[in-house]
Formats: C-alpha cells, sequence, structure tokens
C-alpha cells in the first residue's frame, strides 16, 4: 500500500509538473527536426519525441507515424524514461513484456525499438526520444547510440527553455498588474532596495531612478533621464554600452553588461547593468526595469586572483629552472653521472617549456596560439630541434585542445621522441625529418610520428628509460595506447589518446 501511494504522488507531481511546459499550445516544429534527423541517423522507418502522461503518450513530434497519442498501457517509452541509459528492444515479439502489446502485434508492428530518456533538469522523468522500426535488429552502432543520446538532451534543452521562457512571461505579466495596481509601493520597494534601480518607457527613454541611483552617482534627481544616463558611464564603455541597450531596444533582448560608473566620488567603479521588458497581454513591450550592482570590489578580486596566479606560475618556471641548474651543477661536479643528468636536465626543462606555454606567468609570455593549443605546445617543444626555416619537424593535421593536466606527459612523451630522434634517427643528419600527423576519429585522438631521410634503424632488443617513460605518460596518466613500426627507413610512431585526456572540458562534455 506504501509503494502504491508513493506511485501515485509522484505521477502527481508529473502531471503537475509536465502541464509548466505548455504541451497543449503550437510550437513544436522545430522537435520534427530533430525525429527526422534521428530517423536518419539510425535508418528506422519511425522516430518520436514521446511525453508519457498518467494515462496516455501523446507525441510532440513524429517521423514515419500518424497517429498523435497512445495509451500509456502500451507505451514502450513509459519503460524507457525511468533508466538513465538507452532502452533497447532488438525484437520486440521474443520479449514477454512486449510480445503480446497492441502495437506489437497491430500497426505498426514495433519489432526493434530504442528510446533515449528525457530528463528535466529536477531529475524528473518526461517521455523519450525513440527510433522504432518494423524489422528486428541487433542494436545500433555506438554512432548511432551516441547520436540518439546527444539528440534526446537536444529535446530536453528545447522543453526547458520552453518552460523556462513560459515561466519568465507569467512572471513579466504578474510583474506588470502588480505595478499598474500600485506604483507607489513600487517606488518604495525599489528606493528600499541596496541595488540601484532604474526603468524606462518602451522606446528606451530612462524615466526612473530609485534613491540609491542618486546616491551612488551623486547626480541631482532628474538629470539622467534621457540618454543623458550614458554619460555616466566610463568613455571607454559607452560605446559598447549604448550598442547593447539598443539591441535590446530593437529585438526585446534582455540586457545584461559590465561598465565602468561615474561614483559620486569622481571614481569609476565596475557595475553590473541589467533589464527585463515588461510585455502585455499580447506580447507588445510596454516597459523596461533594470538593476545597476557595484561588483567592483569583486572586479578587484578577480584581478588580485589572476595577479597570484601569475606569480605562482612565475615562481613554478623558476623551480624548474633553478631544479634544472642543480642538476646541471651536479653533472659538472661528477662527471661519472654526466649524461644521465643532462638527460634528466633536458626532460625538466621540457616539462617546464610546457607548463609555461598553457599557464603562462604574464600575459606578455602567453603564446599568440592561445595557451590550450596542442600544436603550440609541440611548437615549444620542438623549437631546439628545428632548422632556421623550421621545416625539420613538421606538423599536419587537426589542432586539438588541452589543458596543464595534459600537458606534462604530451611534453615528455614528444621531449623523448624528439631526442632519440635527434641522437639515432631523422634528425640525426641533414636530409632526415619528422613528419607529426594529427587527426580525430570520434572520441579518440591520433598523433603519428613519422621519421624519414634518416639512418637505417633495427628495433631495440630492450626498452630502454625512454620508452618506458613515454608508455608510462601515455598509458597510466593519458589512458592512451601506442604502436610502433620500426622501418629501416625510419621509426613510425602512432598514439592514441582520449579526447577526455586532453582537456577537463572535454572530460565534461563526454
Amino acid at each position: 500500500m506504501a509503494e502504491q501511494v508513493q506511485s501515485n504522488s509522484t505521477e502527481t507531481d508529473r502531471a503537475a509538473l509536465l502541464r509548466q511546459y505548455d504541451l497543449d499550445a503550437a510550437g513544436f516544429e522545430e522537435l520534427d527536426k530533430i525525429t527526422a534527423f534521428a530517423s536518419a541517423l539510425c535508418g528506422t522507418a519511425t522516430a518520436l519525441v514521446s511525453i508519457v502522461e498518467d494515462d496516455r503518450q501523446r507525441f510532440l513530434a513524429r517521423t514515419g507515424l500518424d497517429a498523435t497519442e497512445t495509451p500509456r498501457s502500451v507505451s514502450f517509452c513509459a519503460h524507457a524514461m525511468m533508466g538513465d541509459a538507452l532502452f533497447v528492444i532488438p525484437d520486440a515479439t521474443l520479449d514477454e513484456r512486449f510480445a503480446e502489446n497492441a502495437l506489437v502485434t497491430g500497426p505498426p508492428f514495433i519489432r526493434f525499438y530504442a528510446g533515449a530518456p528525457l530528463i528535466n533538469s529536477e531529475g524528473f522523468p518526461l517521455g523519450a526520444l525513440c527510433v522504432i522500426d518494423p524489422v528486428a535488429r541487433e542494436a545500433l552502432t555506438p554512432l548511432q547510440r551516441q547520436g540518439l543520446k546527444l539528440l534526446a538532451r537536444q529535446v530536453t534543452t528545447f522543453l526547458e527553455t520552453r518552460r523556462a521562457d513560459r515561466v519568465q512571461r507569467q512572471e513579466a505579466r504578474v510583474q506588470t498588474l502588480a505595478l499598474q495596481e500600485s506604483e507607489q509601493r513600487f517606488r518604495t520597494l525599489a528606493d528600499a532596495m541596496p541595488q540601484m534601480v532604474w526603468s524606462t518607457r518602451a522606446d528606451g527613454y530612462h524615466d526612473y531612478y530609485n534613491a540609491r541611483w542618486y546616491e551612488f552617482t551623486g547626480m541631482p534627481e532628474g538629470s539622467t533621464d534621457g540618454e543623458d544616463w550614458n554619460g555616466m558611464f566610463h568613455p571607454d564603455d559607452q560605446e559598447e554600452a549604448w550598442k547593447r541597450w539598443s539591441r535590446s531596444l530593437a529585438t526585446g533582448e534582455p540586457y545584461e553588461i559590465e561598465y565602468r560608473l561615474r561614483h559620486h566620488s569622481g571614481q569609476y567603479r565596475w557595475t553590473l547593468g541589467r533589464a527585463l521588458p515588461v510585455r502585455d497581454t499580447e506580447g507588445t513591450i510596454t516597459r523596461w526595469f533594470g538593476t545597476c550592482t557595484d561588483i567592483d570590489q569583486r572586479k578587484r578580486e578577480m584581478e588580485e586572483r589572476e595577479v597570484i596566479t601569475h606569480e605562482l606560475s612565475h615562481r613554478i618556471k623558476n623551480i624548474f629552472s633553478v631544479i634544472a641548474g642543480l642538476i646541471g651543477l651536479s653533472a659538472r661536479q661528477h662527471p661519472q653521472i654526466s649524461d644521465v643528468a643532462l638527460q634528466l636536465r633536458d626532460r625538466i626543462m621540457a616539462l617546464g617549456r610546457a607548463h609555461d606555454f598553457v599557464r603562462p606567468h604574464s600575459a606578455e609570455s602567453a603564446s599568440d596560439m592561445g595557451q590550450s593549443s596542442l600544436f603550440g605546445v609541440m611548437k615549444q617543444l620542438f623549437a631546439p630541434y628545428q632548422s632556421a626555416t623550421g621545416d625539420r619537424i613538421l606538423l599536419s593535421g587537426e589542432d586539438q585542445v588541452v589543458d596543464d593536466r595534459a600537458a606534462t606527459p604530451l611534453a615528455l612523451m614528444f621531449h623523448e621522441l624528439a631526442t632519440n630522434a635527434a641522437k639515432y634517427g631523422a634528425l640525426s643528419n641533414a636530409e632526415g625529418k619528422v613528419m607529426l600527423e594529427a587527426s580525430r576519429e570520434g572520441e579518440t585522438f591520433m598523433l603519428r610520428w613519422r621519421e624519414e631521410g634518416g639512418p637505417p634503424i633495427n628495433e631495440p632488443r630492450a626498452a630502454g628509460f625512454g620508452s618506458r617513460l613515454i608508455a608510462l605518460s601515455l598509458e597510466r596518466q593519458l589512458g592512451g595506447r601506442i604502436e610502433r613500426n620500426w622501418r629501416s627507413e625510419g621509426l613510425d610512431v602512432s598514439l592514441y589518446i582520449p579526447c577526455r585526456s586532453l582537456s577537463r572540458d572535454a572530460a565534461r562534455t563526454a
């Protein structure tokens, strides 16, 4: 009985939630494009966006099906929406849950079904984006599975945006009615707020500021009405502020900008300006209400953090240099360890160059390629091996975003490859070259190091320290794999790295 009460409560919550999406109104044409693409991607006869209600499932968008709804009792999507993963039925006639289903025994004679759940931002299941076919099949390909899940996220984003827009319109209508009932109440409330509050007519003419505005600016009341408000901004910010405000007036889009506002002390303080339009029942903008929030302290704290970050990066770079210097000094004092020490020093200097690229110690030291460019890191590492024309190590293909987490193992790997090429391979004579090709296949990034024109080489009998260091960096730190081909004309190495290992942003979106 307790489970029944909980189930009824959950369905009541879902019913109330679904009403927020205004599903009875029009405006779902964008979803038709998604179902058409899902059907083509998966090679199925039908694709649907199904919203599961208490006693039915309705199709907000459909491709390959005339029906607009079916009873919930025969819904496949009611099952699909209850999980987090794709819900796949290879052959419905062989599944005891669906073998006697009316949609299986009769039109549309479902055999294959795959559904991606539609879960809203609060974690409530809304329905599913599904593809169905009258022909049984084993499964979807990895690309089709990924595509179906991505399309389901797009459907959910569309619905959430629609819901948010509806809520925003409702709030704007309520606000308008409240202002019409009591203008004085609004002014009293606005004057009590710690923020600066302002209002304009529909054409953008500023006709109201609250007490906080005049306290902050020190201007006489009424002196900043109309277009004179723009003169309160820093001269360098006036053009952009006016440009964005003009765009909001023309399009009805919300207004938001950070600018420097003149304080009554004569100094300029950073301020966050925002404004929203108020519309009547027909959607026409009748007024704009906005706020100005003093964020000067926050901006200064951010600038201080940036200075600290640069200083920390500078000190880390100095540590690399100090360590390298200590190793060099030790090598001079103990000649018997000179070779090993110099190799270690070079490895540390390679790490230092990679760190300084992705975390520059100053704006002047930042690369013009951007501090997240893989090719930028490689060019820093390969600079000592290039000729005057820079044609000894040639980079080609698709650049990739990398962060500090991936830069160090990449620096170690390619430092070892370049060092070995300079000692024994293509870079050990004047004619040899190295081609480094980059490409992406799905979620895997491939780097191919191919040496040409060097002396003949043979596969070593045992892996040296450099080879073990490459394997450690690639496999353990980046989760990748390596393939080596010891060609007589030059070493050929292919590195396969998951894209999510190269940057945190890629990992979050995977």
